[in-house]
């Protein structure tokens, strides 16, 4: 059975031409047929609303069905949609109809055998195009589905620690917490500078294993209410309140820096040693409160003097944030 409401575009500089095909496919039940005099009229409909059936004179003045059928693709890679192609053609051989495939045509109708082949082309027209613009709209659903879950996801997917969001909103708690109860809050960043280096040398799955080590590793070595998280791709940032200022020095995270400078890790490729940088930052009460991504970026700037100098380098909060 025909789908009523398939929309169907018709495109033919003969208007005897499209009577017949309008009469043909009204008789066979659709309801839905729009008609162009002309590939730029046609160019313009399909703008306003897309047909998901065209059936189009291959000779046209100004613009062929081929080129038709180009733009309509393009067109159609803007809109997830699809529209099936089918051209009515005089011209005969392998050659021909090769090249047009290669277009994007997807369909033939003989002009001298119009009125046997129309209504079965348009009837497989119709499930093709049905089961193509369904898949699309089915892809579709699933990115936005993906996309909302990914604006919501909290955990690094590698190292299941925390991402940037989740350290975003946990070091937004810690300065709120500063503003009510006082102490301080501290911003570690720890970058691992020669990561790139190993993943050169070693491939992907080893540098995998670096970021896995140092993620357990850091585990460890921290305090179990700090919060740690893998903030960008060689970075991770801990987060730890303080009773006061004091606290938030570099000599607090020593052993953090030893313990991941002067440790190898064990890998597939034997054991690997890396060479982290960190910077800090921090917040102390009766100040004035910096926003967290503000923070966080302040804190990850300084990585590359860190690096140079070998030592945790302490960062001065300006009164920009």
């Amino acid at each position: 059975m025909p789908n009523p409401q398939l929309s169907i575009m018709v495109v033919d500089d003969t208007k005897f031409s499209s009577a017949v095909i309008g009469h043909t496919l009204t008789q066979a039940g659709y309801a839905d047929i729009r008609f162009a005099s002309s590939a730029m009229d046609a160019l313009a409909m399909h703008d306003q609303r897309p047909a998901s059936v065209m059936v189009a004179d291959w000779l046209m003045p100004e613009m062929d069905g081929l080129e038709l059928t180009t733009r309509v693709r393009q067109t159609d890679e803007q809109t997830d949609h699809y529209t099936y192609v089918v051209l009515l053609t005089a011209r005969e051989g392998d050659n021909v109809l090769s090249e047009a495939f290669d277009r994007g045509v997807d369909d033939f109708i003989s002009k001298s055998s119009m009125s046997e082949q129309l209504l079965p082309r348009i009837f497989a027209a119709d499930r093709t195009s049905q089961l193509i613009n369904r898949l699309l709209e089915e892809n579709r659903l699933m990115a936005d589905n993906n996309a909302q879950l990914e604006a919501h996801n909290l955990v690094d997917s590698l190292t299941a620690l925390g991402n940037r969001r989740y350290l975003l909103q946990r070091l937004e708690d810690a300065i709120r917490n500063v503003d009510t109860r006082g102490g301080a809050c501290c911003v570690l960043v720890l970058g691992v500078q020669n990561l790139d280096e190993m993943g050169g040398r070693f491939g992907e799955i080893v540098q995998s294993e670096l970021l896995k080590g140092i993620a357990r590793r850091l585990q460890q070595l921290v305090r179990p209410t700090d919060v740690i998280a893998r903030v960008g791709v060689n970075t991770f940032a801990i987060v730890t309140l303080a009773e006061d200022q004091h606290e938030c020095k570099p000599n607090s995270f020593r052993r953090l820096h030893d313990g991941l400078n002067l440790k190898a890790f064990k890998t597939s490729e034997g054991y690997l040693t890396v060479r982290a940088g960190m910077a800090l930052g921090s917040v102390v009460a009766h100040q004035s409160l910096p926003k967290p991504e503000k923070l966080l970026e302040m804190v990850e700037r300084h990585l590359e003097e860190a690096y140079e100098t070998n030592l945790i380098t302490e960062v001065r909060r300006t009164a920009e944030i």
